[in-house]
């Protein structure tokens, strides 16, 4: 186990009903006019909105409305919710929904905190720790933004996904209500479900020694969320396993399962750039890569691989051939998504990449890590390609 420093502020408020009680946790943190940022119909559809606008005016705050975020949430929106801000003088941001709404709020945050162009943030041409507060309230479970340090957004020009990590955008406070999750299509649990097995996954593959305390940890949460999402898209309406997805999904990308060790990451960075140029829901496109990148490279560290199969998917072990029990996994992850929904192939994600597109897309791949990503096992510019070409 190697150093490392964890830290979690956010304060979580979990259960049925709690989203009522935003208004109250902002006026008790000094918030006095809130932006309220969401996208698509559902929340006014399902009185959702109506219920926390309501608590807002009870609390005695004042609010604006920003709708409009997409997946993959793009900068455009963000630079709008800063103007918008700035205008209506709003001290407090309130995402409502999953990943998308509450990255496109901490992008906004960080806009009214800063005096530079959020470009050079996503690009890495600058840095900061200031950024503006944050409460959210999730409907999704899928990417764990609500307690992260992470913020992945689209930039229209050249539809580079990109992101910027800093412990200042871990949100004030996450309130989580699995039952708002009762109302999302079956395609949308599966890819949020897949989103967080990912997101404990590229923590999870590692070449770091002597971490099974985290390895066991990891395991449970992954064998977890195996099962509840194999429940919530049969039976929509299981408090239970609703409950568990959008746990896990904080416990997953909240840095607990990657203490103690080096995490690899490749597979997202792979990922983004998918999003970026097909637009493609996430955990769907990171299930259409997994497979391939996984077959690429578990020759580096077979036991790795095997320790996987045996713990998560509950493969026998083979004691005479390591590496046939690694394959047992990487099949096993393939037939779990398969029996959710999700894609293992470019194909059957309905993207079809040329030759030079998956060539752009390792290229802007490896720019993100300076002409590598990954630390399972480095990977260049011809190993994206392969791996690519492999998913297809």
């Amino acid at each position: 186990m190697i150093n490392f420093e964890f830290y979690n502020p956010t304060k979580v408020i979990f259960g049925k009903g709690v989203e009522a009680e935003a208004g109250k946790v902002i006026q008790e943190m000094g918030g006095h006019k809130v932006l309220v940022h969401f996208g698509g119909d559902y929340l006014q559809e399902s009185g959702t909105l109506d219920r926390i606008h309501q608590g807002l005016t009870e609390a005695g705050l004042e609010y604006v409305d920003l709708g409009g975020v997409v997946p993959n949430p793009r900068l455009g929106l963000v630079k709008e919710g800063i103007r918008l801000c700035k205008e209506e003088r709003v001290d407090f941001l309130l995402p409502i929904g999953g990943g998308s709404a509450i990255d496109s709020a901490k992008g906004i945050g960080y806009g009214l905190a800063n005096d530079f162009e959020l470009e050079d943030l996503l690009l890495g041409k600058t840095a900061t720790d200031k950024i503006a507060p944050i409460g959210c309230i999730s409907t999704i479970a899928a990417t764990g933004s609500e307690t992260s340090n992470s913020m992945v957004i689209t930039i229209e020009d050249g539809m580079l996904k990109r992101s910027y990590n800093h412990d200042c955008a871990r949100p004030k406070f996450a309130i989580m209500n699995p039952e708002l999750t009762y109302t999302l299509p079956a395609y949308q649990t599966s890819s949020g479900a897949s989103d967080i097995m990912m997101h404990t996954m590229e923590r999870y593959f590692t070449n770091t020694k002597d971490v099974d305390l985290i390895d066991r940890m990891a395991e449970g949460l992954l064998v977890s969320v195996r099962e509840a999402a194999l429940t919530a898209v049969k039976d929509p309406e299981n408090y239970e396993a609703r409950a568990t997805l959008m746990w896990a999904g904080s416990l997953s990308h909240n840095g607990l399962t990657g203490t103690g060790r080096v995490s690899d990451f490749a597979s997202h960075k792979i990922e983004h750039e998918l999003g970026g140029m097909f637009d493609v829901a996430h955990g769907a496109g990171l299930c259409a890569v997994w497979g391939s990148w996984a077959r690429y490279v578990y020759k580096t560290n077979p036991a790795r691989f095997a320790q996987f199969a045996v713990r998560v998917f509950d493969a026998a072990q083979n004691f005479y051939d390591t590496e046939a029990t690694a394959l047992k996994g990487i099949e096993a992850w393939e037939d779990w998504c398969r029996s959710i929904g999700m894609p293992i192939s470019l194909r059957e994600l309905g993207v079809t990449p040329t030759d030079a597109q998956i060539e752009e897309m390792a290229e802007k791949c490896v720019a993100t890590g300076g002409g590598h990503v990954g630390f399972f096992q480095t990977l260049y510019k011809e190993d994206i390609i392969k791996i690519f070409e492999m998913a297809r």
